[in-house]
């Protein structure tokens, strides 16, 4: 069924160059994903976002000096613990998200068909967040903090001061900012998970990230999950609060729809 869904598609990204003239020679990651077939979508712009916020803007000019201040590969300002949670989400995803539903799944009074269902529900709407998060970021283009922070002075807005050696916390991924990937399915997951405990007493969440030393972290609340997710990635330096919000926003709009497709809450 999804022989021709688009995913295995090459790539022809075509880097912005005059001839004989030298560009950056990491090709950006993933741009044919914007033409993949969703599972759950009617198409890969359903729940494409609202612009990322005006360069003149106060919010703008908050995002910037926050992720500036936070993300910094030296910064002086993210806390011992923050820099943890920004090493610990440096995991690549989607399996950083797999033992979190296994969180749910390991319940004794489960049966393996609920736990069948969960995971297929829960993997399409993850693969449809990538496929909607990456259609809006192909679409907006919007510049990452260590292009936006080095660009400082261009930006028309006074409050955002340039940093002319400005690096984030980890290496920035190579697709465009807006909006936040790692939000979009945090927010997806969190919400199918939480659709399917309902009611009931909520498991301890946990999880293991390679990319912190094989570092495990737990939550009590799916809302705490996404919330840290978001915090997570602008003490990385790689993403706005805006964007976080924005992504998580989507996310859970396409959890909702996986939900719906699963009828979780009627069984």
């Amino acid at each position: 069924m999804r022989a021709h869904d688009g995913a295995a598609t090459l790539e022809t990204y075509r880097p912005h160059t005059s001839p004989g003239v030298y560009v950056p020679t990491i090709i950006p990651e993933a741009p044919q994903w914007t033409q993949c077939k969703p599972w759950l979508m009617t198409g890969p712009a359903q729940f494409r976002p609202g612009p990322p916020p005006a360069l003149g803007s106060e919010l703008w000019a908050h995002d910037y000096n926050e992720i500036k201040a936070l993300g910094r590969k030296d910064s002086q300002q993210r806390t011992t613990q923050q820099t943890e949670v920004a090493r610990f989400w440096e995991e690549v995803m989607p399996p950083i998200y797999h033992a979190i539903v296994r969180s749910v799944a390991n319940d004794h009074e489960r049966n393996i068909t609920q736990n069948a269902r969960l995971f297929a529900t829960v993997t399409q709407a993850s693969d449809d967040a990538l496929i909607a998060v990456f259609d809006a970021k192909y679409h907006y283009g919007f510049w990452r903090p260590i292009t936006a922070i080095r660009n400082g002075d261009i930006d028309d807005n006074d409050a955002t001061e340039r940093d002319s050696s400005w690096l984030p916390f980890i290496d920035t991924p190579m697709h465009p900012e807006y909006p936040c990937a790692h939000c979009i399915v945090a927010a997806a997951v969190g919400t199918v998970l939480q659709a399917e405990i309902g009611e009931g007493p909520m498991p301890l969440l946990t999880t293991t990230s390679h990319a912190a030393g094989d570092a495990v972290r737990s939550w009590t609340s799916i809302e705490d999950l996404m919330q840290e997710v978001i915090n997570a990635r602008i003490y990385d330096g790689v993403h706005y609060r805006n964007s976080g919000m924005v992504g998580a926003a989507m996310g859970k709009q396409i959890g909702n729809l996986a939900v719906k497709k699963y009828q979780l809450l009627s069984e």
